[in-house]
């Protein structure tokens, strides 16, 4: 078996990651290296872990993260973590993936303490069978919500809840249209809604993306994204992002203004990126889950498939156990001297980062 680390700042490792990702059929966006780099703050290393032999490949897109760069972090540090970007990843199998995944694993943790990476956390596609099993701890989070597309146009409407079925009709007989935006000259419209829409949530800063992380969508990931608008009374009201793999399609950011609440146009949205996605020949629409377990925004998605709840999965992996306690007794240490107590939040991972 192969082993290597490709970086998605070094242009022909670049090269060579998408030349595995283009003879791969599913083609998941998120394997992309600048999809990578979306996520990669300064300092980060957006890098994809390969592994290759006759029966095919595992790749396994990363941010290493320096913990130089965290506030409560000891002079000199130079240990790092890893984690996967933002949405679901893993180590993906391409073609029948590497047939002795031991010995990847092996080598995985072997450059793991040469790189002095103490932990890596990964957030797991939800299509298990696209995955190469991790070592570890692997567990439930949440549950997530995929339509499924396979049914045909009376299937889909079908599966809805009738809620679902009231507000699409309620938002054609308002007038409500859908535009389908392929190359994001509407990109305008939709980041004035979409910062409307974080700011009334009161989203994390994390949702806070600037204008130029979408541009970069737009330039860098063609033919993998699509925007689509709702407009009333000649005026994009709804919008929503989506990411396109060859068999999926995956909402990623979008929002509603809230004057237009009473039209139901994000349910109009989805039901129309539904019937494009089976236009397509996709397989699943992605709508995945909400903040917390069966909260609203979750219920609200669950009512595109009333059986299309799938388990979203997480995998911890430990690579130095000395260092994590070494890191939570720093990150305590410091906020001691802050006046501001830390003790990690029970079950988050890694604890350091709590």
């Amino acid at each position: 078996m192969r082993f290597r680390v490709l970086d998605a700042a070094d242009a022909g490792d670049v090269a060579a990651w998408l030349a595995i990702w283009s003879a791969w059929p599913a083609k998941e966006v998120v394997t992309r290296p600048e999809y990578a780099q979306l996520f990669a703050r300064p300092g980060d290393r957006a890098v994809c872990v390969v592994g290759e032999d006759e029966g095919g490949a595992i790749l396994f897109p990363l941010i290493l993260r320096p913990l130089a760069l965290e506030p409560w972090a000891r002079r000199g540090e130079l240990r790092r973590d890893a984690i996967t970007p933002y949405g679901y990843g893993g180590p993906f199998v391409c073609g029948g993936g590497v047939r002795d995944q031991a010995a990847f694993w092996a080598a995985y943790g072997e450059w793991c303490r040469d790189e002095r990476i103490v932990t890596t956390f990964a957030r797991l596609s939800l299509f298990a069978e696209q995955l190469a099993p991790m070592p570890g701890r692997v567990e439930v989070r949440s549950q997530n919500v995929v339509v499924r597309l396979d049914g045909g146009s009376e299937g889909l409407w079908r599966n809805y809840e009738s809620k679902v079925r009231k507000w699409v009709r309620l938002a054609e007989a308002a007038g409500v249209t859908v535009e389908v935006d392929r190359d994001g000259s509407g990109l305008d419209a939709f980041f004035e809604v979409y910062t409307h829409t974080m700011q009334r949530r009161r989203a994390d800063e994390f949702y806070f993306f600037p204008r130029s992380f979408f541009e970069s969508i737009v330039t860098r990931l063609g033919g993998r994204f699509v925007f689509f608008h709702a407009r009333a009374g000649g005026k994009v009201v709804s919008s929503d992002l989506v990411l396109c793999a060859d068999e999926h399609v995956y909402y990623f950011l979008g929002g509603t203004l809230e004057e237009a609440f009473a039209l139901g146009p994000s349910y109009l949205v989805k039901h129309r990126i539904a019937e494009w996605s089976m236009g397509e020949g996709k397989r699943r629409y992605v709508l995945g889950g909400g903040h917390e377990p069966d909260d609203g925004l979750y219920r609200y998605k669950r009512a595109f498939d009333r059986r299309g709840a799938v388990p979203f999965r997480v995998a911890a992996l430990v690579h130095d156990e000395v260092a994590c306690r070494e890191l939570a007794d720093a990150r305590a240490a410091h906020a001691s001297r802050e006046g501001k107590p830390w003790r990690p939040r029970t079950g988050f991972f890694p604890a350091y980062r709590a």
